[in-house]
């Protein structure tokens, strides 16, 4: 079995000596810790959802309202850090130690200001962001997100220390690292809620303090880390404690596109939101429960994405376009691989939770065909129009993929979602369809800027 996969895997070009950058087992270090990684956080989110419906209805609204605020916040965080990531790994391949720290360091400073920004926005006009946001909603819950964002307001400079921390760890292929201490954050988490709901039974609060607790241990030890002087990339008080124009350039250089895509993506998101909310009380729920079977479905794919950014960027940096090639190829055929499998997996498990599920006949068939669809076009097209895009990125072809993203984002799933769903009384089905219409546009593109070469002649460092 070990022999047929490397047989699938393996491109018909091959790299010998220095040049092979990475092996089967460095890869399968790099990737395997990011899959593991994301599969519990999102197992503990499906715990904390548990755990804050007991609470009462207030509460999770409340909770639920704040959580869509803060995954804006939360994207731009992930922006900079992206940013940061593909120019830590181009300095990295191209053997430039001292431009390697120096970047570490510079995103470190510049992500810390953009947290504690935030944090200071938020602590200062919670009730009046909230209120321009969702204002009609319930005083109750009202005060229940207001009470929420204030205590998770003082996570943002922690989230955003661990995200540069672990930008950094990624670069360097060390992702047992990250996943480690997301273990232990996501414990801390759990047990902390547990006891907020269950024993203290302090409502919101009881889940907020938790959380923030479990941010800064994260913050802590990954910085903790990021500062021993043996790693390959470190943390250098000189080199945070200053402004360094050109590099922070450099990590803007990858981080805006990324954060404009990211941020219209969200929009969109909730833009069609509002669309499904036309389709009655069935088709609702459908697709509410539909989306959790797609986060896990795509679980692989979005792993993949960071692995990317990591070879690749090792790659350019050292100014071996060959091996940018080799590897891109190769990447891709362990994500389609490994994404046909896993997209297999969750929909034969799909029929069998359903029955769980205290809901009609009518829901539960219209759940199963949503998981369908979306697990077939996320298998084939996703690991195009995701991960392969994040090598795009690693390489500097920022715009492009920005480009593309948001012209496919508007044009093919908000346009098509309203002509699918609504013009042609398609409902759910047709916003699903809509979206995988959307991952064909991006993954045509995508693979006609990979096969023109001209995704190799950007420039980062």
């Amino acid at each position: 079995m070990k022999k047929l996969f490397r047989r699938l895997i393996e491109p018909g070009t091959t790299l010998e000596g220095e040049r092979l950058l990475f092996s089967d087992r460095d890869i399968g270090r790099l990737i395997i810790p990011l899959f593991f990684e994301q599969l519990l956080v999102m197992i503990v989110g499906i715990a904390d959802t548990f755990m804050i419906s007991h609470a009462g209805d207030t509460a999770v609204s409340g909770v639920s309202l704040v959580n869509m605020f803060n995954t804006i916040f939360i994207y731009l965080f992930t922006a900079l850090a992206s940013g940061g990531a593909v120019v830590v790994s181009q300095y990295i391949g191209s053997g430039d130690r001292d431009h390697t720290k120096r970047s570490a360091g510079q995103l470190l400073m510049s992500i810390t200001v953009l947290g504690v920004f935030l944090m200071a926005i938020s602590l200062i006009w919670n009730r009046q962001l909230l209120g321009l946001l969702f204002g009609s909603v319930e005083t109750a819950v009202m005060e229940a997100g207001v009470t929420y964002l204030r205590i998770s307001a003082c996570a943002f400079p922690f989230m955003a220390v661990y995200n540069a921390g672990a930008a950094l760890f990624r670069s360097m292929g060390r992702t047992k690292y990250t996943m480690y201490i997301s273990v232990i954050a996501n414990i801390i988490n759990v047990i902390g809620n547990a006891i907020g709901i269950f024993v203290l039974h302090a409502g919101v609060a009881g889940v907020a303090y938790p959380t923030l607790i479990a941010h800064i241990f994260s913050a802590v030890a990954i910085t903790v880390l990021c500062f021993n002087k043996e790693r390959t990339v470190h943390y250098d008080l000189k080199d945070i404690f200053r402004v360094d124009g050109g590099m922070i350039k450099r990590i803007l250089k990858v981080a805006v596109p990324n954060g404009v895509e990211n941020g219209l993506f969200q929009l969109i998101k909730v833009a069609l939101s509002s669309v499904t909310a036309l389709f009655g009380t069935a088709q609702i729920a459908a697709n509410g429960i539909a989306q959790s079977f797609w986060s896990l479905a795509a679980l692989m794919g979005v792993a993949m994405g960071p692995a990317f950014i990591t070879v690749i960027g090792r790659c350019v940096g050292a100014g071996d376009r060959e091996a940018a090639r080799y590897y891109m190829n190769k990447m891709m055929r362990i994500t389609l691989l490994s994404s046909i499998l896993w997209n297999a997996l969750i929909f034969a498990v799909t029929p069998a939770f359903m029955q769980f599920y205290p809901l009609s006949d009518e829901v539960k068939t219209l759940v199963v065909w949503l998981v369908l669809i979306h697990n077939v076009f996320n298998a084939l097209l996703f690991p195009f129009s995701g991960a392969m895009a994040n090598g795009l990125r690693a390489a500097g072809d920022v715009k492009f993929a920005m480009y593309v993203s948001v012209i496919s984002t508007v044009a093919a799933r908000l346009v098509l979602s309203v002509v699918f769903g609504i013009w042609m009384n398609m409902g759910v089905i047709g916003i699903a369809l809509a979206m995988c219409c959307d991952w064909a546009v991006r993954t045509v593109c995508i693979i006609f800027r990979y096969r023109s070469g001209k995704w190799l002649k950007n420039k980062v460092i």
